[in-house]
């Protein structure tokens, strides 16, 4: 295990911290804990714009110096009192407030995080190809190690760049570079690192927001951070209530499970005895359900993973405009500037989440006391125009809301176009949105046992707010109860499980943002993921990537977890606080010390039968992957190749320690043999066959995996396909021909290679053996030899 390795990723967190924490007390200013927790973040958006966009001319020191400059300026400045600076006097901000106890607090948070991170790389640090998209992880993070120029080569598709939202990857050799740091390490501790960002933030968001409505701050912080890094679907929990159900009862409730999800009744009757850590993750047919346990657990560096802290960061941005009193135009402005700037990395990182940045933000913002189009030069006059009249002042807030939020998309749009203009608008596979007929809907089976948890803590939210409001009696209850049985009759009828499990947390959520007394921001958060999870009933992306809604649904969930596990904080900190108030015990931060009386029980269990239900499978599982069977604890990530591929192993080292820059190299390519090799479609991406020697030294090869089909196109792979095969067997006139044609320098003979093709024929003139390992051979092409 690499302790010295942690410990300076560690001090370098530390630094970033340090640095950002003037510009996050200065943008969350008005919110519980100066948004402490969202300094990190904050600071990896100000330090990777500027290395993204210089990097596009030189992505190398410069580059990196560009950065860091940028995010010491930015500090600095934030640090100052810039109306003095302006009359010429230089003197620190009087009113920039650090609250070093909540910068305590979320150091603590994130430090936990961060090892436990840690100890699950270490005990399964590897990048192998299996069960995931770790070859297309870590080759990005390699070809972002050797580019000297943004966007780097695509290790499968050589001489081109790649068409992939690799900011994550670039986040995470920017923090390898800052720490001297090997990829093959890198990637294990910056996949830590994210985690630790994510959890720190939701811990930050839910605090805040608890705090601002009166509850109390730590302790939903804890759960908001719990329910993010740690809680699970309701799968697992699930399996041990069925197993106490009577033996005539069992069976059938396992047949309806099965019906509307991925399981079979054995499955489902299977209990715990047979757990994977995987199965939870597919519950809804044709989908991936993923949370952010699974997905750290899975170990991927993915894009979906790696925009999550920054959806969060958009998040608090918007609570912050949300407690921003309409007078304040300019800190208003300014709000919607900085999530400009991350909606723009976040197209780079993530670009799925792109749309939710700005949609969160139209929430913050729609649903904020001061009016919208305040934001605007002439509001004056547009307050003339729209007077007292309240439908006038409606119309007046969704038009200035859509105005300004339409503004700011469209400037990060333009800030990220070097990244939509190559990756987005270069062609590849035909996607198309399309509408989701009835039969692929989610069930209220599946769509339970995957929300069910935020299902119910959501809708006993909005009973306990909607109970506080003044002037609602029993005929309105009554209103209420009968709008959701028909809604429930309607969805029934119509396999829209969602019209009346969620569709009801955007319409109550809206009623009370607008016009209860207090509205209160995470209820924006509901709201949000409600509005992603209906969507996702409604229409999909259909793309290469994935048949049908997979996709979709996949990179959609992760948002919504995060969004609604932040909310859980305060929310669950509400019902805490009402048992509280119900008894005679205090609650001062954390600790509950009782003065008198008993605590009043039901919403205190409440509490804890649903963390109860959401542990269940976090414990089993990292139990199970504590005891798999392991070499040993390291975080490196390439030590398995070692370990099982010894020969290749030995080759791909030589490959990736002598080899400079991005010279092509010709590799079996990333799919099965077939007879009529125009005709192949099967692919072979999920194995070791798919393409270690590219994938693991970011070398870029003429034609990879078949990704390649959704990136580029099923014309211009399948003609690579063909031509790499002729390179290898084709007569000797069309094999130099080709080689000179992609500019081929080296040449890699192995196992691979034998399995397509065969015994080949590298007795020429043109091919020089560079390296040899065991059933390896490595040859370089003289290109001066070339007939």
């Amino acid at each position: 295990m690499e302790y010295a390795l942690v410990v300076r990723w560690l001090l370098l967190f530390a630094a970033l911290w340090a640095v950002g924490l003037p510009l996050a007390a200065r943008l969350f200013r008005r919110l519980p804990g100066r948004g402490a927790g969202l300094a990190l973040p904050v600071s990896l958006v100000v330090l990777t714009l500027p290395a993204y966009y210089v990097g596009h001319l030189s992505f190398g020191p410069i580059a990196l110096v560009a950065g860091v400059g940028t995010l010491l300026v930015a500090s600095a400045v934030a640090g100052l009192d810039l109306g003095a600076l302006r009359r010429g006097d230089l003197r620190l901000a009087s009113d920039l407030d650090i609250d070093r106890r909540a910068v305590a607090d979320a150091a603590a948070v994130f430090l936990v995080a961060f090892l436990f991170a840690v100890s699950l790389r270490a005990l399964d640090p590897s990048v192998h190809a299996g069960g995931g998209e770790k070859f297309l992880d870590f080759g990005l993070l390699q070809s972002l190690a050797r580019a000297s120029v943004l966007p780097p080569e695509d290790m499968w598709f050589a001489g081109e760049p790649v068409r992939y939202y690799y900011g994550g990857h670039l986040v995470s050799i920017l923090l390898a570079r800052l720490t001297a740091t090997d990829p093959s390490f890198a990637y294990n501790l910056a996949l830590a690192g994210f985690f630790g960002f994510l959890v720190t933030a939701a811990f930050e968001l839910g605090r805040g927001v608890a705090a601002a409505s009166g509850a109390n701050g730590r302790l939903a912080g804890l759960l908001s951070a719990f329910f993010v890094g740690f809680a699970s679907n309701l799968v697992t929990a699930g399996r041990f209530a069925l197993a106490a159900l009577p033996e005539g009862l069992r069976r059938p409730v396992a047949r309806a499970v099965a019906e509307r999800s991925q399981y079979t009744v054995e499955q489902v009757l299977a209990g715990t005895s047979s757990f994977s850590y995987w199965s939870a993750s597919r519950v809804i047919p044709g989908t991936i359900n993923e949370f952010p346990l699974f997905a750290w657990l899975n170990g991927d560096l993915h894009a979906h993973m790696m925009g999550t802290p920054f959806l969060l960061l958009a998040a608090g941005l918007a609570f912050a405009y949300f407690r921003t009193p309409e007078e304040a135009v300019g800190e208003r402005r300014l709000l919607v500037a900085a999530t400009t700037l991350v909606g723009a990395l976040q197209v780079v990182v993530d670009t799925w989440s792109f749309p939710s940045v700005f949609g969160v933000l139209f929430l913050g913002m729609v649903f904020a006391p001061a009016r919208p189009w305040t934001l605007f030069p002439g509001r004056e006059r547009v307050r003339s125009v729209v007077g007292d009249d309240p439908l006038t002042g409606e119309l007046a807030r969704l038009v200035g809301t859509v105005a300004a939020v339409g503004l700011a998309g469209v400037v990060a749009a333009v800030l990220a176009s070097p990244f939509l203009l190559g990756a987005v608008a270069g062609g590849g596979s035909a996607r198309t949105v399309e509408i989701l007929a009835p039969d692929q809907r989610s069930g209220f089976g599946a769509l339970a046992l995957v929300h069910g948890a935020f299902l119910a803590a959501f809708a006993g939210y909005y009973v306990r707010r909607l109970g506080a409001q003044d002037g609602l009696g029993g005929h309105e209850w009554a209103a209420l109860l009968g709008s959701f049985a028909v809604l429930t009759v309607v969805a029934a009828v119509h396999s829209f499980a969602a019209l009346a499990l969620v569709v009801p947390l955007v319409a109550v959520g809206w009623v009370l943002l607008r016009f209860a007394d207090d509205p209160r921001f995470e209820a924006v958060l509901v709201v949000a993921g409600a509005g992603l999870v209906t969507l996702v009933e409604l229409i999909y992306v259909n793309e290469q990537a994935g048949p049908g809604r997979m996709n979709t649904v996949f990179k959609t969930y992760m948002q919504v977890w995060v969004l609604w596990g932040s909310a859980m904080g305060a929310v669950l900190a509400g019902f805490v606080g009402d048992a509280v108030a119900a008894s005679d015990v205090s609650l001062p931060r954390v600790d509950l010390s009782v003065r008198g009386g008993a605590v009043s029980a039901v919403g205190v269990a409440f509490v804890v039968l649903l963390v109860a239900s959401t542990s269940v499978y976090g414990g089993l599982a990292v139990a199970d992957h504590a005891d798999s069977p392991r070499q040993e604890e390291t975080l490196d990530a390439t030590a398995f190749a070692e370990w099982w591929h010894e020969n290749e192993s030995t080759a791909i080292t030589w490959l990736d320690e002598n080899v400079e820059g991005n010279p092509t190299m010709l590799t079996a390519p990333g799919t099965t043999w077939s007879a009529t090799v125009s005709d192949e479609r099967e692919t072979v991406m999920y194995g070791w066959r798919g393409n270690p020697e590219s994938s693991l030294t970011g070398v870029p090869t003429v034609a990879g995996w078949a990704h390649e089909v959704g990136y580029r196109g099923p014309d211009a792979y399948y003609d690579r396909v063909r031509d790499v095969d002729a390179m290898y067997v084709g007569n000797e006139s069309t094999r130099a021909r080709l080689v000179e044609q992609y500019e081929v320098r080296y040449v890699w003979v192995g196992p691979g290679e034998r399995a397509r093709y065969g015994e080949l024929e590298t007795d020429v003139a043109w091919l020089t053996p560079v390296h040899r390992s065991g059933s390896v051979v490595v040859y370089e092409v003289e290109e001066a030899r070339l007939p």
